[in-house]
């Protein structure tokens, strides 16, 4: 039944807005971010509280309310701006982004499970060509449904792990309408496994005031499995064949993940923190079918730089001082990279947390503007306004009321 409820879930998840960047390899990457990490560029590898489901890291589970069990759900509507070759598009996409719970299994263990976006394909464009015309369009991606932990063995270190099983499926399709029309698919289905292993460890400063946490994760190299076919049709013969019928396995693989974070907490008020990830995407095995991609579109090395804050003046005084407020940034080199052009984005975002009247409860609410390009040759130009609407439910289910 949970299952079920996650493919329909996957495909609001899917929804998006156009961007022929998406077209490229497994489409644009996730990096499980909940709307409080998002509001605050996108950090999470040494983030971990009672009252937040961090999903980047899962050592932070370890660290849960034993009273209490977490929902997080997450919003995201976004306006996309492009330029190509002084052609200006728009584009509006959204729905559900993310599902996550956590709770608290016994002293020092605390579990988490939820539904994440692992990569997105949406885009369509086309134009006019000799003796007619063609377009081009993409649409599906893939999601997790995951279950993770997070275990203290020792004082301030915690360890973690997320398995997750992925699932969801691609078309990309190429129309071309002359004195016939004939199309040409290329698809993609996985259903995968995929593990993450994650580590924290906190230092105490400043008399216990202070703490300064490092945190680190690691996700293995691996071939996913699945399959990878395209199919051709032509209106003059009427015949549809499948072409290019190919295993995943052998033939697609998923990088190594590397991230790093380090965070500094000052009086339970101040949060700062900054991330790394590294992923090495040219070192893994990528088959390209023909009349989609061929040696124009390659692999590069991505890297990640994020840096972010949050401050909330005072949790136990006036609702102002409840209120939590976050700014971050971030730059990203992306995996994708055609012709020899690397695309990139780069970005800042502000955001707020609203705290339910009577309750443990938070109204999340950020705002991230996103600029994607290639480089060196400036193929198209993006200009991304998203809006993130994130509920943090904390419910007192494991409370026991007292008989008298």
């Amino acid at each position: 039944m949970l299952l079920a409820i996650a493919m329909g879930c996957g495909v609001a998840m899917a929804q998006s807005v156009t961007t022929p960047y998406s077209k490229m390899g497994y489409g644009l990457l996730n990096d499980n971010v909940s709307s409080i990490q998002r509001s605050m560029g996108g950090v999470g590898y040494a983030m971990h509280g009672g009252r937040i489901v961090n999903v980047m890291n899962p050592a932070s589970y370890a660290d849960v309310d034993s009273l209490t069990f977490l929902w997080d759900v997450g919003i995201d509507l976004t306006n996309l701006w492009s330029k190509e070759n002084g052609k200006k598009g728009y584009s509006f996409g959204g729905g559900l982004d993310y599902l996550t719970g956590h709770f608290k299994v016994a002293k020092g263990l605390g579990a988490s499970f939820g539904l994440l976006p692992y990569a997105s394909v949406g885009y369509t464009y086309g134009g006019d060509i000799t003796g007619g015309n063609e377009r081009r369009s993409g649409t599906g991606g893939f999601n997790q449904l995951f279950v993770g932990a997070g275990y203290e063995p020792f004082k301030n270190l915690s360890l973690g792990f997320n398995f997750a099983y992925l699932f969801g499926t691609t078309t990309n399709t190429a129309l071309v309408t002359s004195s016939s029309s004939s199309y040409f698919t290329r698809n993609m289905k996985i259903r995968d496994w995929n593990v993450q292993l994650g580590a924290q460890y906190s230092l105490p400063i400043a008399k216990g005031r202070d703490l300064l946490t490092l945190g680190v994760t690691y996700q293995p190299k691996k071939s996913f499995h699945g399959d990878s076919w395209a199919t051709t049709y032509d209106s003059q013969d009427s015949k549809m064949d499948t072409v290019a019928f190919n295993s995943m396995k052998g033939n697609y693989e998923q990088s190594t993940s590397v991230g790093v974070g380090l965070s500094y907490v000052w009086d339970n008020r101040l949060t700062v923190e900054t991330d790394l990830t590294i992923q090495p995407w040219s070192k893994a095995k990528y088959l390209p079918i023909l009349g989609f991609e061929g040696q124009e579109m390659q692999f590069d090395n991505r890297w990640k730089l994020v840096a972010g804050v949050q401050y909330t003046p005072n949790k136990r005084g006036t609702y102002v001082g409840a209120m939590s407020f976050r700014a971050g940034m971030f730059y990203n080199h992306d995996y994708l990279n055609y012709n020899g052009n690397n695309v990139r984005d780069y970005g800042a975002s502000i955001g707020i947390g609203l705290p339910a009247p009577g309750g443990k409860t938070t109204v999340n609410l950020g705002v991230e503007w996103r600029h994607r390009e290639s480089s060196p040759i400036h193929l198209i130009t993006e200009n991304y306004l998203n809006i993130t609407l994130g509920v943090n439910f904390n419910e007192l289910w494991f409370w026991k009321s007292r008989i008298r």
